[in-house]
């Protein structure tokens, strides 16, 4: 675990100062950044996401109303029994009041059970199962960014439409790719598609050989990579040396960032299709937070930093609004004001937690378009939430009357 002070910054005139009579308990606003700090999701969540929290605690000047906000780091190393002892540790020792980010969907299902039998605010924005707002949703939890459903709404939507019809997956064997691999599959299937098959590898392989194999064996259109992270990139890669592209089928990353086309280079990712919710270069807003994001980091924000970055603002407004940290007044107002930031705009959080914001279909430029590091997408067309997302009513979560 690891505490991180935060800085003077920057103090918008837009966000009023909270009432001095604020009830924040022990006068202070701990917000716990548990998410891979070491692992395959580290490049697209890890520091960065720490970055984006603190980003977020400068607009309020790091404190409301006299109240100091905290931002405490931990590395769950993608093993949901880890993340669900610091989670522990850090409400039962160090009186955390929201945990935000965990990528990992295993982890990220753990510390949802915790943070509600808790009375925590948790703020996802890297796992991708629809669970955490369906059958295992939490009246303290919202998860932010993007889901497997919406993945799948725009990825395999726009593939399968191009003809791209006979699927095979190559899926991470935990509960985040089996999620991803059945929204996916289930689109295909609705659209007229087939699934040939499919293959679990383990979390952080890297060795694909076998799996691109039997993928290639099967002579589907569509080899879909239902993985993130390292492992998609791992993917990717091998795929080329394989030379399964050139002998025509085509490569299908379900989930990937920016931050995965940078470590790719566009020689090897020119011409992927992927479905995001942020992309730096988007708008004036968009650059002008983007700077300042890779001011601190050396690079750009991939839409899950972002994604903790809007959480924690939009929490934090919450406290603002509510002159509390009480869980249960501070769910209720997060629900009831719209998420509006440089990452959103006017979007509304359904009665199962989740944020149902625009999704965008990219494609990956090629390197003769490009004008320079990070100039990676074109824009292909905006999905709007009601395409991208479960309607709350038929999520399964409970809390949806």
């Amino acid at each position: 675990m690891r505490k991180t002070t935060l800085a003077a910054g920057f103090v918008f005139a837009a966000i009023a100062p909270v009432s001095a009579q604020a009830q924040v308990s022990d006068n202070m606003i701990r917000i716990g950044v548990l998410t891979d700090l070491s692992g395959i999701y580290s490049d697209i969540n890890g520091e960065g996401s720490v970055v984006a929290a603190r980003l977020a605690a400068e607009e309020f000047g790091n404190e409301l109303g006299g109240a100091r906000i905290e931002i405490i780091a931990g590395d769950h190393q993608n093993k949901a029994d880890i993340a669900a002892n610091l989670a522990r540790s850090w409400i039962d020792t160090d009186k955390v009041d929201v945990i935000a980010d965990v990528p990992n969907s295993a982890a990220a299902l753990a510390v949802q059970g915790i943070t509600r039998d808790n009375k925590r605010i948790f703020l996802m924005s890297g796992p991708g199962s629809t669970e955490l707002t369906g059958k295992q949703c939490s009246p303290y939890g919202f998860h932010w960014t993007w889901d497997n459903h919406a993945l799948a709404a725009g990825t395999a939507r726009a593939l399968v439409e191009q003809g791209k019809k006979s699927w095979y997956f190559v899926t991470a064997d935990y509960a985040f790719g089996h999620s991803l691999e059945a929204e996916a599959s289930s689109v295909v299937k609705q659209l007229g598609g087939t699934v040939a098959g499919g293959v679990r590898h383990p979390l952080s392989t890297p060795d694909f050989s076998s799996y691109l194999l039997q993928a290639q064996g099967s002579g589907s259109q569509v080899i879909a990579f239902a993985n993130a992270g390292g492992d998609t990139i791992n993917a990717v890669k091998q795929a080329a040396e394989f030379g399964i592209t050139q002998s025509g089928q085509n490569l299908a990353g379900l989930l990937l960032n920016i931050n995965d086309i940078h470590a790719l280079g566009l020689e090897a990712a020119q011409g992927l299709v992927l479905t995001n919710s942020f992309y730096w270069d988007m708008n004036d807003e968009t650059r002008s937070w983007s700077k300042r994001f890779e001011e601190r980091t050396g690079r750009k924000a991939s839409m899950n930093q972002a994604g903790v970055y809007s959480a924690v603002r939009h929490y934090l407004k919450a406290v603002q609004a509510a002159g509390t940290d009480d869980a249960d007044k501070i769910a209720a107002k997060m629900r009831g004001m719209p998420v509006d930031d440089m990452m959103m705009k006017s979007v509304s959080i359904g009665e199962n937690g989740r944020v149902l914001n625009d999704m965008y279909l990219f494609k990956v430029k090629t390197p003769s378009e490009s004008k320079g590091a990070w100039d990676y997408f074109d824009l292909v067309k905006t999905i709007p939430a009601a395409q991208a997302y479960i309607d709350p009513k038929e999520s399964g979560c409970p809390l949806v009357k």
